[in-house]
């Protein structure tokens, strides 16, 4: 049986020792390719838009562009951006909810072991999960603006759609939200698109902090 192409992934940190154990660890794995490396927020850009990866591990302090701006970057020039994780030593930094604002799909700690780094690789290129659902909600708990009246997208969504963003805040795959409705996946892959349509995000993860920003996820 022919094996699925590896998950593509490319390393943007300034610092060298950090690439080279994330090296080390991503190429350990079968199924994980690492295509190349930057040291700074507009390498990391000039890399992406080469190789074209699946995966990117993205340190958020960077020379020159920082990891949010890079991420800004990539998401608006290319058609088929990578998922970018935001690698950060420090969990409750509003540097990573910025980036989780501006499109990262999630952030891991660089104090994280091997495992925990390579399962969350495989996840955010192949399933429609959130990453770290907790670590999301504290971050967006803690660093959310205050506005001043929920925004007209609240009013707008459907009480099935309501239903889904709740699952998705949780974490849970298209798959397990269509088990716990009682639906078909196709039914929830609907519902998940119009509720990044009517939030006016990208994917789940900036559905979810649009949602906690709101006070939705707190009782809305």
């Amino acid at each position: 049986m022919t094996r699925p192409a590896p998950i593509r992934v490319v390393l943007a940190d300034d610092e060298r020792m950090v690439r080279t154990a994330l090296r080390a660890i991503l190429s350990a794995e079968p199924d994980l390719e690492v295509v190349g490396e930057a040291a700074t927020g507009a390498e990391a850009v000039s890399v992406v838009r080469e190789v074209r990866p699946d995966v990117v591990l993205m340190d958020v302090r960077m020379p020159e562009t920082d990891g949010i701006r890079a991420t800004e970057q990539i998401l608006a020039t290319l058609d088929e951006p990578p998922r970018i994780v935001v690698v950060t030593t420090f969990e409750n930094d509003s540097y990573v909810y910025d980036a989780l604002r501006a499109g990262a799909a999630g952030f891991l700690l660089k104090r994280s072991d091997a495992d925990a780094l390579v399962q969350a690789v495989r996840l955010v290129a192949r399933s429609d999960s959130l990453l770290f659902p907790a670590a999301v909600r504290t971050l967006a708990t803690e660093h959310a603006r205050v506005r001043p009246a929920p925004p007209a997208w609240v009013a707008k969504l459907t009480g099935r759609e309501r239903e889904v963003l709740r699952h998705m805040a949780q974490g849970l795959t298209n798959a397990e939200i269509a088990r716990r409705m009682e639906v078909g996946a196709a039914t929830v892959k609907s519902h998940v698109a119009a509720v990044l349509a009517k939030t006016g995000t990208r994917d789940r993860t900036q559905a979810v902090i649009a949602a906690y920003e709101t006070g939705f996820l707190n009782g809305g």
